[in-house]
């Protein structure tokens, strides 16, 4: 991971086998679920080529992605939906997907790094990474699965409803997406509790 020779070194005080790494994806988006994911690697079957999701081609990220779920030792991917989020706020939908994904790893894991500067408040111990998916590998892998997931999403979602562009944008509040919301109004998968939907409801 050349990218995270620009970091100090991390240091985690963890030794065994099963340290999980922990991402999400979707939180900026309008519409969709957030989606995280927690990835226990298997130190007997290494996977190369594991860099932050963003920073991969969709065509690499899809490649990886099947790696991961062949090789990795488990992997799980959780989602909190639209309403847990304008219910909970993002902050807290987003730790709640990922104490699903932890939960749901079997084997469990002992011990967990999560990209970001907080963790989900699961009981594991662990660490907070700041761009951890730049500096780890399990967490990359975790950032890629994540990913993956919530593009396939998107792209369901875009074959239902065409006229919104959810394949191009992925939910994200580009130019189109705003056009078509002011167009054709909010969809039930709409986050409400997002700008613009929440401060310009008056629209819809």
């Amino acid at each position: 991971m050349a990218e995270a020779m620009q970091w100090p070194p991390l240091v985690i005080d963890y030794q065994g086998e099963r340290l999980a790494g922990v991402d999400e994806v979707g939180r900026g988006p309008l519409i969709g679920d957030v989606v995280a994911a927690a990835v226990i690697l298997d130190p007997a079957r290494p996977i190369t080529g594991l860099a932050d999701s963003k920073k991969l081609s969709s065509k690499r990220r899809e490649a990886l992605d099947q790696l991961i779920r062949e090789q990795a030792l488990c992997f799980a991917i959780a989602h909190a939906t639209p309403d847990e989020i304008d219910t909970l706020n993002i902050h807290h939908a987003t730790h709640l997907a990922m104490r699903r994904a932890i939960d749901a790893l079997t084997p469990a894991a002992e011990y967990l790094l999560v990209d970001g500067n907080k963790l989900p408040g699961h009981v594991l111990p662990g660490q907070a990474v700041v761009k951890g998916d730049a500096r780890h590998d399990a967490i990359a892998a975790a950032s890629i699965i994540a990913k993956v997931a919530r593009d396939r999403q998107m792209v369901a979602l875009d074959a239902a409803h065409p006229a919104y562009g959810f394949a191009r944008h992925k939910g994200y509040p580009t130019r189109e997406h705003l056009d078509a919301l002011t167009r054709l109004g909010p969809l039930p998968e709409h986050r409400r509790s997002f700008a613009p939907l929440k401060h310009q409801h008056n629209l819809f």
